[in-house]
């Protein structure tokens, strides 16, 4: 990236106040990653404001700052004054963009979805990176601030763009979908995950739609034919429309048969879609994988891409993000690290994994946080996690969280159970009675800090 800070203010509707200095080295929110050139964007966050750290960023190498108050910072440091440094990040990702898309031929890839964002868009972004230049967000950087750092990444050599798109409310994804108009959307599922800042289930829906509303022109959405509210979004595409189904539709142009899973968990199945047919044997744990795989080939092949080459690489694909379904023996015992975050459908996933996994182990450990943003709902399906962790024949059950303990009633008499309020707490007790031989699975609302309890026992 290198533009003028008088550009900058243009693309942003700010003041300029210092020299016209040309930013070279990207942009950054966090003070402590800014390096020679850099534009550093002073936001106001829940915890700390960004103008707080102006004299830092600028000792780091920043020669602009996009700020809220003019008199922040260094008086020699070059300042873009605007009304909400958020939306000025935004506006700035966006004239990137176009800006991207005049010089070059850029492929942008927008995936939203109750599950699954992140694997799709490791996935996604492992294949694509063999066939040219790709740019993908680190771990789930999908908000309003992760998504348009991604975008200021890219730059004249990209030949894709992968965004994972987030949303817990209505607007979320049309805002975001502003800035980047994607040329392939894929909406994976509509679950139950910020069911408290929806409302409903339909509303949810209602709410991812706006990834497909916001494609570009003669954009491609790619559905997953197996979710209903998914599939119905057909109506609203204005572009071209492909399904693809991990119970192998025939409706679906991109579909999976004959899905089994090896001895460790991990899918396999024939891939079949149109003239292709291709054995997919995937190095990730659990047969929901098996839709996020179908996902990314469906991407890969609207790209016109080689399917002997992707399903070669998709094949050698490991999992890339941390805390999700990471499998690692610890000590003689067994981790399944599932904790980034939490929701009923995801805890189904995790669980049946657990089950599977430990099916002949001496004892299966549950560590589930609270979920977080469930609305009115929450209880009831706490409680429904607590069946599904019976189904999984779970001993021994520790829950985290005011909200969690719900979880353990269906499990009264049949499993040992516990409860803390804290992850500090509960990773103690979880250290006191793991055995030799034990499966351990770790899940909860990334709030409920279960991620903590799986970093340290990671790190033993």
């Amino acid at each position: 990236m290198k533009y003028t800070a008088e550009w900058i203010a243009q693309v942003v509707g700010g003041k300029l106040i210092g020299e016209n200095t040309t930013v070279t080295g990207g942009v950054c929110t966090d003070s402590r990653q800014v390096g020679a050139g850099a534009l550093y964007v002073a936001r106001v966050g829940e915890h700390a404001d960004g103008h707080d750290y102006l004299d830092s960023a600028a000792k780091n190498g920043a020669v602009a700052a996009i700020v809220t108050r003019e008199d922040a910072g260094p008086e020699d440091l070059t300042r873009v004054l605007v009304s909400d440094a958020t939306k000025a990040l935004g506006m700035l990702a966006k004239a990137h963009l176009a800006r991207l898309r005049e010089l070059g031929d850029i492929e942008v890839i927008a995936i939203t979805g109750s599950v699954g964002k992140t694997t799709t868009k490791d996935l996604t972004a492992g294949i694509l990176s063999t066939f040219g230049p790709t740019v993908a967000p680190v771990f789930s950087f999908n908000n309003e601030v992760g998504m348009p750092l991604t975008v200021l990444r890219a730059d004249e050599e990209t030949r894709y763009l992968v965004l994972e798109m987030g949303a817990s409310g209505p607007g979320h994804l049309q805002y975001l979908s502003r800035i980047a108009p994607p040329d392939i959307a894929v909406e994976l599922s509509v679950g139950r995950a910020h069911l408290g800042g929806f409302g409903s289930v339909s509303a949810l829906a209602h709410a991812k739609a706006e990834l497909v509303e916001g494609l570009a022109k003669s954009g491609t959405a790619i559905l997953n034919y197996d979710d209903k509210n998914v599939r119905d979004m057909a109506s609203i595409v204005k572009g071209s429309v492909i399904y693809f189904s991990a119970s192998g539709k025939t409706d679906a142009e991109v579909r999976a048969t004959h899905v089994k899973l090896a001895d460790n968990s991990c899918p396999e199945f024939d891939l079949e879609a149109g003239d292709v047919l291709k054995r997919v044997r995937l190095g990730l744990v659990g047969r929901h994988q098996v839709s996020n795989a179908l996902a990314a080939i469906s991407v890969c092949l609207t790209l016109g891409l080689d399917p002997n080459q992707v399903v070669d690489t998709l094949n050698s694909l490991r999992a890339q993000s941390p805390h999700r379904m990471n499998v690692a023996e610890v000590n003689g015992y067994t981790i399944i690290d599932d904790s980034y975050n939490a929701n009923p459908d995801s805890m189904k996933a995790g669980l049946e994994v657990l089950g599977r996994q430990g099916e002949f182990a001496p004892r299966r450990i549950a560590v589930l946080g609270v979920m977080l943003e469930l609305g009115k709902t929450s209880e009831a399906l706490h409680r429904e996690v607590g069946r599904l962790a019976d189904e999984a024949r779970v001993d021994v059950l520790i829950t985290v969280g005011d909200g969690a303990q719900a979880i353990a009633e269906p499990l009264r008499g049949k499993a040992d159970t516990y409860h803390f309020e804290t992850a500090e707490e509960a990773g103690e007790k979880l250290h006191n009675l793991v055995r030799e031989g034990d499966f351990v699975f770790l899940k909860g609302s990334n709030g409920s800090g279960v991620w903590k309890i799986a970093d340290e026992f990671l790190a033993q």
